[in-house]
C-alpha cells in the first residue's frame, strides 16, 4: 500500500513521479507538428542555397573562361557549358568540338534546371563571347528562376 505525503506548501501528494501517458502523447504530438513545419521549410531554404551557389558556380567559371581566353592558354578558346547536371569549363571553340582532357565539371542539385544560353565559348586576346544571351537557372519546385546575363563586350551579370 502506498500512502500519501504532505509537501511543504500542504498540498497533498502521492509518492509517485514522473509524465502521465496523455503528458507523453501529448509532447510527441507537439514536437510531430513542428518537425512537420521545420521540414518544407528547411528543404525549400536547402533548394535556394543550392540555386545562389550553382549562380555562383555558373558566374566564376564564365569569369575564368574568359579570362583563360584572353590570355590564349594553351593557344585556345574556352567556354562554359550549363546543363542540368553540370557546368562544364571546356578547352576548344564549342562543347562538341572541346578536348575533353581539360574539362572542368561541377555538379548541379538534381531539382534545379538550366535553360537559355546553353553554352558560352569566349574568343582569344579579346575576350568577347561568340555569343551573348541569358542563362536561367530554374527551380520548378518553388516556381523561381535566377537569371545570368552575357553582353556582347563579355559582361557577366546576374
Amino acid at each position: 500500500m502506498h500512502m500519501a505525503s504532505l509537501c511543504k506548501n500542504g498540498i497533498l501528494r502521492s509518492g509517485r513521479a514522473g509524465f502521465t501517458f496523455i503528458e507523453v502523447i501529448l509532447s510527441i504530438g507537439v514536437i510531430g507538428v513542428l518537425a512537420a513545419i521545420a521540414v518544407p521549410l528547411f528543404q525549400s531554404f536547402q533548394t535556394k542555397n543550392d540555386a545562389d551557389v550553382a549562380v555562383m558556380e555558373l558566374v566564376q567559371t564564365l569569369r575564368r573562361a574568359q579570362i583563360l581566353s584572353k590570355a590564349s592558354d594553351g593557344d585556345s578558346m574556352w567556354g562554359v557549358r550549363a546543363s542540368s547536371t553540370a557546368i562544364t569549363l571546356f578547352k576548344g571553340s564549342s562543347f562538341a568540338l572541346r578536348d575533353p582532357n581539360f574539362d572542368e565539371a561541377f555538379d548541379v542539385p538534381s531539382p534545379l534546371v538550366f535553360s537559355g544560353l546553353a553554352e558560352a565559348v569566349f574568343n582569344k586576346v579579346s575576350g568577347f563571347p561568340q555569343a551573348t544571351g541569358t542563362v536561367i537557372l530554374s527551380i520548378p519546385t518553388l516556381s523561381e528562376s535566377r537569371t545570368v546575363t552575357i553582353n556582347a563586350k563579355g559582361s557577366v551579370s546576374f
